[in-house]
């Protein structure tokens, strides 16, 4: 778990150098260690998106997460296991198909992108193409194809929601911005600007 230079962050890059919240594993109750310590120890596969697909999403989640180098929280694996579990959000807007589909479509949708810049697909465009594309998902600026039927702006949210999500809930991700971990049973107790706990 720890590395012998303090805590895993993504691409060993961190605010708070040596801080690793797994040290505190002890400290949560049984439930909790063990959901945690799953999300570092049992990567699952993938069996919900295809190759393509993969390939596709794969290259998106690094870029927008700035995941250019190992070690990397396998992201679009935990959407993935979600995704296939139907394991959804419980809601979605009106306007957009199933979550499942609308990640099958924002893969379509991407390769389509990277097409009208004169690439084979997204992931084997050069990175300025890549990044170009996903400004403009994010501002809801993608036409032609997938985008003409599927809400631009809807689909980054649903997309992004899922991404953050995995990618905050892993460990991480903690010790990269510093997060003390689960609060159950020690709990905290100061809460003002720039005051630590007794035991940080």
């Amino acid at each position: 778990m720890a590395s012998g230079r303090g805590g895993i962050t993504p691409q060993g890059r961190g605010r708070y150098p040596g801080f690793d919240v797994l040290e505190e594993v002890d400290h949560w109750d049984e439930a909790t260690r063990r959901v945690v310590l799953a999300r570092v120890e049992e990567v699952p596969p993938i069996q919900f998106f295809t190759s393509p697909e993969v390939v596709t999403l794969g290259r998106f989640c690094d870029l927008v997460l700035a995941q250019d180098s190992e070690p990397k929280i396998p992201v679009l694996n935990m959407v993935d296991a979600k995704l296939f579990a139907g394991k959804l959000d419980g809601f979605r807007y009106d306007d957009m198909p199933d979550d499942r589909e609308t990640w099958r479509r924002v893969a379509l949708g991407l390769d389509a992108a990277a097409r009208q810049h004169g690439s084979p697909d997204f992931a084997g465009a050069p990175e300025d193409v890549q990044r170009r594309v996903i400004q403009a998902f994010s501002e809801g600026a993608l036409h032609g194809e997938v985008w003409d039927e599927l809400p631009c702006k809807r689909a980054w949210s649903v997309v992004m929601r899922g991404v953050l999500s995995a990618f905050y809930s892993h460990p991480w991700a903690w010790n990269e911005i510093g997060f003390g971990g689960p609060a159950y049973p020690r709990g905290y107790a100061r809460f003002g600007v720039g005051q630590r706990e007794s035991w940080e």
